[in-house]
């Protein structure tokens, strides 16, 4: 069984979790619908029966400290994530880089990030 889609398994666990919107592409209304998590995919391995996903998640916010509360959030609930997650197992979540300013071309958003490593297999 080939493993599930990583940013399929996150975006609403993301949401539930952090009770926010939460997407694989930054929507057009952007500023309308603020505080928003992006998840994306960025590499990894990806072997035939498990994964090891490397996963930027990039929080939009109105400014910088509600962005990096929202992103430090983010980071602990990941941090903490073992066990069923929709049709995944989740083994493994690393931190690589932890949450930092990221430029983003609007100066009224406030952006930062992160990435993670997860292993994960199907359910």
């Amino acid at each position: 069984m080939v493993a599930p889609d990583v940013e399929t398994v996150l975006v609403p666990w993301l949401e539930s979790t952090l009770s926010v919107h939460v997407c694989t592409e930054t929507p057009a209304d952007l500023e309308t619908i603020l505080p928003v998590v992006q998840v994306e995919r960025v590499g990894g391995a990806t072997p035939r029966f498990s994964d090891t996903p490397r996963v930027d998640v990039d929080v939009y916010a109105g400014d910088a400290d509600a962005a990096m509360t929202l992103a430090r959030a983010a980071q602990n609930a990941l941090l903490a994530l073992r066990g069923l997650v929709g049709d995944a197992v989740i083994r493994d979540v690393r931190c690589d880089s932890g949450p930092s300013r990221r430029p983003y071309v609007n100066p009224a958003i406030a952006k930062r990030g992160a990435t993670y490593t997860l292993s994960l297999r199907a359910a």
